[in-house]
């Protein structure tokens, strides 16, 4: 059986999302295969961990608990930004350093995705030339992108047209990550540029690895909120999320999430009211700005 190393992050408030992204891994996958779940967990409940443990099939997949603040190397400061992102977006930064230096290959993925393909064959893409893989943005695919892209890239000596890529799901070349000091470079970028970085992350990524990185199918990484011509291996929720009554994209999509979902400990689930998801926002920023002492 050969295993294959996924790392997410999660807070209490999206553990339901990740319950539903790993049934739907360990439905697709081929046989032969086991997964490591690495979660990077900002203030999951003891409930919530557990109610994830019974939700997992123990047969294909293994959790691996990481506690958010454990993962920071030593000397490494998160960038500040003023976003209502959540802190956790920067953990997939630090992956290269937690994970057992022999994984050279890790897949990265947001928990607001289901997966329909066998994610074996993501492994199976020739990394030896790049730092990571990823998917085109189609939202805004070049950095000159008026509202998403790299406004200031003509002072960073990029080209208009480079191509932008979504930080979502991420497969690592962990050594050349580590070699080329990626995460450090990323982190003086967004600190350098914070009027720049409207997705903070995303930002930083696509500014340091610009035509470093290898291109994947679109039908890898589709995003909810766009039609699909055809069925795509991976659905991605950006904005509203499923679980949310205010979300209001592809019906379909929303019946293939619950489909997964009503295999968990979730499957009571109902849908949460838009106060509930401005309080998280609101809670978002101001841990941002929390003293270290409190």
């Amino acid at each position: 059986m050969k295993s294959l190393n996924i790392v997410v992050a999660s807070d209490n408030h999206y553990i339901i999302l990740l319950a539903a992204l790993i049934k739907s891994i360990e439905t697709n996958l081929s046989k032969g295969h086991t997964i490591t779940v690495y979660i990077i967990e900002d203030n999951v409940s003891d409930e919530n961990k557990v109610k994830l443990q019974k939700s997992i099939n123990t047969n294909i997949t293994s959790l691996i608990w990481k506690e958010m603040n454990s993962v920071i190397p030593e000397g490494m400061k998160l960038p500040l930004d003023r976003s209502s992102y959540p802190l956790n977006i920067y953990m997939r930064l630090f992956i290269p350093y937690f994970i057992p230096e022999e994984i050279e290959r890790v897949l990265y993925l947001d928990v607001d995705m289901i997966v329909l393909k066998d994610i074996a064959t993501l492994f199976e893409n020739d990394l030896e030339k790049y730092v990571i893989a990823a998917v085109l943005d189609p939202r805004i695919i070049t950095f000159d992108n008026s509202w998403g892209g790299v406004l200031n890239y003509n002072e960073l000596g990029l080209a208009p047209d480079t191509r932008y890529f979504n930080t979502g799901l991420l497969i690592m070349n962990t050594k050349k990550w580590r070699e080329q000091s990626v995460t450090e470079k990323i982190i003086e970028c967004i600190d350098n540029n914070k009027k720049f970085a409207n997705y903070p992350d995303q930002y930083g990524l696509n500014v340091v690895l610009a035509n470093q990185w290898l291109e994947l199918s679109p039908l890898w990484n589709h995003f909810s909120t766009l039609p699909a011509n055809e069925t795509p291996y991976l659905i991605h929720f950006v904005e509203r999320k499923p679980i949310y009554k205010a979300y209001n994209y592809s019906e379909e999509f929303k019946k293939i999430f619950y489909s997964y979902l009503k295999q968990t400990e979730w499957k009571n689930f109902k849908a949460i009211g838009e106060s509930q998801r401005y309080i998280k926002k609101i809670k978002n920023i101001l841990n941002k700005f929390k003293p270290s002492w409190l």
